[in-house]
């Protein structure tokens, strides 16, 4: 794996924080990577440096900070890299050195025979597969694509948790905060 993510190596589950409040927990809970599900243009920057003072990893979805998303994330925050739907978003963020997380619905047959067209229009570090709790759907994909894998959405539980890593997850990401102690990261 490429030195640059060598951190997500060791981290089976990925606190996703909606609020202030839970990203308060994430920081003093186990867990070393954050993905930020909030946050706006204009508090991003210090939502992340508490992140980043706490000595873990951010990720932002830049999906919901806009536009000039990927840029503003580089020049003016400590995020390690993004998390988007969005390849062209992805490809400009990986051109300024962020980690890149593919985040991909897989809602029917459609869209997983869709994700080799998404996945070589931005070459991102990872594919989010979103939701996670469908083991067939991660192994599959697990076995057509060298990218690695995060399973998220749904994950509510250890079970949960086991069935996606067992799938071949890297990683699952989970704003249950349940989920989180049940690994034993709290």
């Amino acid at each position: 794996m490429n030195a640059r993510l060598e951190f997500f190596e060791d981290e089976p589950i990925i606190a996703a924080v909606k609020s202030e409040e839970q990203l308060m927990r994430a920081i003093a809970s186990d867990c070393n990577v954050i993905f930020f599900l909030f946050g706006n243009i204009c508090n991003i920057s210090s939502l992340v440096q508490r992140v980043a003072d706490a000595g873990k990893h951010a990720m932002v979805h830049v999906d919901l900070t806009k536009e000039i998303a990927a840029d503003f994330i580089r020049s003016y925050t400590k995020a390690d890299g993004v998390i988007s739907t969005k390849p062209q978003l992805l490809r400009h963020a990986r051109e300024v050195g962020l980690i890149t997380v593919l985040r991909v619905f897989v809602l029917d047959s459609m869209a997983l025979d869709n994700i080799d067209k998404l996945r070589s229009a931005c070459n991102p570090d990872f594919l989010e597969l979103v939701p996670g709790i469908a083991p067939k759907v991660i192994q599959l994909v697990h076995s057509l694509y060298r990218t690695p894998i995060i399973a998220g959405g749904l994950i509510r539980d250890k079970e949960d948790t086991m069935s996606a890593l067992s799938a071949g997850a890297l990683s699952i990401s989970t704003s249950c905060e349940a989920a989180w102690k049940e690994m034993g990261v709290s």
